[in-house]
């Protein structure tokens, strides 16, 4: 799928753009159930365990940050990652054994839909090794208006910057941080059906959506099967035992078979400790810690 290019591209930058990622039928059918998954959260008052809902949310004019676990509420979630151009992507740049760390559907609200502040998905699941990424399945036009991923190119290379704040692990950097360079950041925009790529310490955010219209990204977060959780990453992983664990990992396989000799890696770590108030969803991780925000006015 991916050319010599692209992915000397990415080891260089840790971030791609992949256009036409998914073919029009299999968009249509995603955009489909995700307007009737947005529809469902009509009910609901609450956040609960399928939706994060944003301010001003009501029956008559549905506002969400984030649908949970998409893989887990239509299988054609799943079916998807594991056999589309998406797969072939994830095994070009991360080999033929892979696994699903989470997926999640952020339905960034119009007319101010909250911002993700600067992190890096690294400082919430650190491993063995690095060999993860994050894909952003575009299931509509994104802008520069609407909310779009932004990547500060070559952050992948370098140090885990702080994600604390008042003494928790607030899931994002201090926007005074000395080796945050906002002015080298890249923004992603791109057509329904492209899909975006970052690294996982890549250094990356993006603004509320300013626009008319939901910003509809899919996102699947990856690793290498070889690639294991180190205690205490900000995980589900480690309330379950050691059964439930094993039967987890094979259910959360996308490509080959687990792996049981972890490649361990010299990468920089820091732990996710201690847990912030609420942590929920990187909204509530990042807004109960009081992370100082990037993109306030």
């Amino acid at each position: 799928m991916l050319s010599a290019e692209q992915k000397t591209f990415y080891g260089e930058n840790g971030y791609l753009l992949v256009e036409n990622a998914v073919t029009p039928e299999q968009l249509a059918r995603l955009r489909d159930i995700t307007y009737r998954l947005i529809d469902g959260s009509r009910e609901v008052t609450e956040s609960n365990e399928v939706y994060d809902l944003d301010k001003g949310h009501s029956a008559e004019a549905p506002r969400l940050t984030r649908i949970k676990l998409p893989h887990k509420r239509d299988p054609y979630f799943w079916e998807l990652i594991r056999n589309s151009r998406m797969t072939e992507v994830l095994t070009d740049l991360l080999g033929p054994h892979t696994n699903l760390l989470t997926s999640k559907l952020n339905t960034k609200a119009p007319g101010g839909g909250r911002a993700v502040e600067w992190h890096q998905d690294w400082a919430f699941y650190p491993a063995t090794n690095d060999s993860l990424l994050a894909f952003g399945l575009m299931l509509e036009d994104v802008t520069e208006e609407n909310g779009p991923l932004m990547v500060i190119p070559g952050t992948h290379k370098g140090p885990v910057l702080s994600h604390q704040a008042n003494g928790y692990f607030a899931g994002a950097i201090n926007p005074d941080d000395p080796l945050f360079e906002p002015d080298k950041a890249v923004t992603l925009t791109g057509k329904a059906g492209d899909m975006t790529v970052h690294h996982v310490r890549a250094l990356h955010g993006s603004a509320p959506n300013m626009s008319d219209r939901n910003r509809l990204i899919l996102f699947y977060e990856c690793s290498a099967s070889d690639a294991w959780p180190i205690l205490g990453a900000s995980s589900y992983i480690h309330s379950l035992g050691q059964r439930a664990y094993w039967a987890d990992i094979q259910e959360r396989q996308i490509t080959g078979e687990p792996q049981l000799v972890p490649r361990m890696a010299d990468v920089p770590i820091r732990m996710p400790m201690p847990p912030a108030p609420d942590t929920g969803s990187i909204f509530k991780t990042q807004e109960s810690a009081g992370a100082k925000s990037a993109f306030s006015s």
